[in-house]
């Protein structure tokens, strides 16, 4: 399934609390070595990264979420991002990465950023606030490039600090500003068009620069001028499996020291295999998995089938058969995860869980002027309703999840089809508003509004035919659109409720999307030849490898000898 991303760092009170207003992040140095002012020993052995999706075509560009670099998820071991946040554990202080300092106003209307000094690009070009101010203009000025749709206002550089205004309070928005990588001017300011390049030689701050690309793999080495000093692996080795089915058993045996694929009974499967050694970490937030029905068109057009849908599906099952129980069961009628959305639920839903009830369902169906023939469903056009459900070949848990979906719909009438495109067709179909319906995840944040935002968010809306990046199932509603305004907009945390309330009830009535299953940030590693990976104990980053935290699990190996 794809992935919509310090021993030797000491972090203390390096930087801000992510929802305190008007704090200012340490400009301290944020790691320190625990062996030499040289940095930790370097290990000998390459780290091998393993990702289940299929062929790649030779494209650096960080920018765009089909390019190599970003599926495999070596963008983010070339470039990094302003600061570090660990978007699992979002209470925790980020961490000031290019960004040695920063400092939100009081109304998050302005953010002012000071680039950290003693930093190169790979090609030997010193890195300084012109490059922030760069990367942040280019998203202002190119709509393909800013698309989570940031109102960028004025942005101006003074010496080494950036200041960069928006048009309405950013909030929401903090992780995904601070988490922004930045690209070196010299090199991007003579690209025509940022949104179309290949980038096929990447120049970056980051800890490794890329060496070769092939269609097998894809070799990064050490910066060995690297500002935040001497690296544990010494290469990085990219491999784009087919599938779960591929990438797992390099993953149990080592091939693939640090992966992400859904592994059915891991701890037989994966964790047995070599119990010493082979680790899996999975922290919960607030994303989950989804069923986006493509509203534009019969049959999810109507409210009424998308409320019976939503009446049948068992999530249950979908939890402990499809996702061998490592992704919990959504139970709220909210579909907000519990317990980690616990506090945000709105008091009428407080006691409401999901329970499937095909009775009800068709009652439903009937009462909006759907009949039956036999156990047929027959739309107002005279013929069975019929959905076809995609999701890519290899993701076994999604296509597991959805063989479930599609004896739910059936139970009520429904006749259901299910394909299996390549990712790189389905990625097309989504964005494009080519499907029925399709399972797709949902990011996490500080609160359940980015995960409503990516379901259902109308500022997202995209014809069918031109590309969205979230809200895929071109929900339109103005009640909506002005309840994530008002969230935004709002200054205290009354008015976020009022909004966040609103917007539960928009969820639970209108029924946009069908939340699934919670989606924890999953990632499987050896620890044979480096040690230092997130856990319980030390859940300093998300795991996968193919998150902007990239950079900081990269510093914080070390060799397992």
């Amino acid at each position: 399934m794809k992935i919509r991303t310090l021993s030797a760092v000491a972090v203390g009170a390096l930087s801000l609390a992510l929802v305190a207003s008007g704090c200012s992040g340490s400009s301290d140095d944020p790691k320190t070595t625990t062996t030499s002012a040289s940095g930790t020993s370097q290990g000998t052995q390459a780290l091998t990264i393993g990702m289940p999706n299929g062929p790649q075509t030779n494209n650096s560009n960080p920018f765009l979420n089909t390019s190599a670099a970003r599926s495999l998820g070596y963008a983010f071991a070339i470039y990094e991002p302003l600061a570090q946040v660990n978007d699992t554990r979002p209470s925790q202080d980020p961490i000031p990465w290019l960004a040695k300092a920063f400092e939100w106003n009081e109304d998050y209307t302005q953010l002012t950023l000071t680039a950290r000094d003693g930093v190169t690009w790979s090609d030997g070009e010193d890195f300084t606030a012109e490059d922030i101010a760069f990367s942040l203009q280019m998203r202002k000025d190119n709509d393909a490039l800013n698309t989570e749709g940031l109102p960028y206002g004025d942005i101006t550089t003074d010496g080494d600090t950036v200041t960069v205004t928006f048009t309405s309070g950013q909030f929401v928005n903090q992780i995904k500003v601070l988490q922004m990588f930045v690209v070196p001017k010299h090199i991007w300011e003579g690209i025509a068009d940022p949104s179309k390049d290949t980038n096929q030689e990447p120049v970056g701050t980051g800890p490794y620069t890329l060496t070769s690309w092939t269609n097998q793999a894809v070799t990064l080495d050490a910066n060995p001028d690297y500002w935040g000093g001497e690296l544990a692996a010494p290469q990085l080795q990219y491999t784009s499996y087919s599938g779960n089915d591929t990438l797992t058993p390099a993953l149990a045996t080592g091939q693939a020291q640090w992966g992400w694929t859904f592994i059915a009974d891991y701890e037989n499967t994966f964790i047995a295999k070599d119990p010493e050694n082979n680790l899996a970490y999975f922290p919960a937030g607030l994303g989950i998995d989804m069923l986006v029905l493509n509203t534009t068109k019969a049959p999810f057009d109507d409210v009424a089938v998308r409320q019976a849908a939503n009446m049948v599906v068992d999530r249950e099952k979908a939890s402990k058969i499809a996702e061998s129980g490592i992704f919990p069961e959504l139970t709220s009628i909210t579909a907000i995860p519990t317990p980690a959305g616990d506090d945000f639920i709105a008091d009428e839903y407080k006691d409401q869980s999901y329970e499937v009830d095909v009775e009800g369902a068709k009652k439903v169906l009937t009462d909006a002027g759907y009949t039956y023939d036999g156990d047929k469903l027959i739309g107002k056009d005279g013929q069975q309703v019929s959905v076809t459900l995609q999701d890519p070949s290899g993701w076994n848990d999604y296509i597991t999840s959805l063989q479930l979906i599609s004896d739910s719909l059936q139970s009520i009438g429904f006749a259901v089809k299910v394909e299996t495109p390549n990712a790189d067709a389905w990625t097309a179909n989504l964005n494009s508003g080519n499907f029925d319906a399709a399972l797709h995840w949902t990011n996490g944040g500080v609160t359940p509004y980015e995960m409503y935002a990516n379901m259902f968010d109308p500022a997202y809306y995209a014809p069918v035919g031109e590309n969205a990046s979230w809200n895929y199932g071109r929900y339109q509603d103005d009640d909506a659109a002005a309840q994530f305004v008002a969230y935004t907009d709002a200054t205290d945390d009354a008015g976020r409720k009022a909004a966040l309330d609103a917007l539960q009830k928009i969820y639970v009535e209108d029924v946009p999307v069908l939340g699934i299953d919670a989606r924890p940030a999953g990632a499987e590693f050896s620890q044979k030849f480096y040690t230092g990976w997130p856990s319980d104990d030390d859940d300093y980053a998300n795991p996968q490898p193919t998150t902007p935290g990239v950079s900081l699990i990269l510093t914080k190996l070390q060799p397992a000898s």
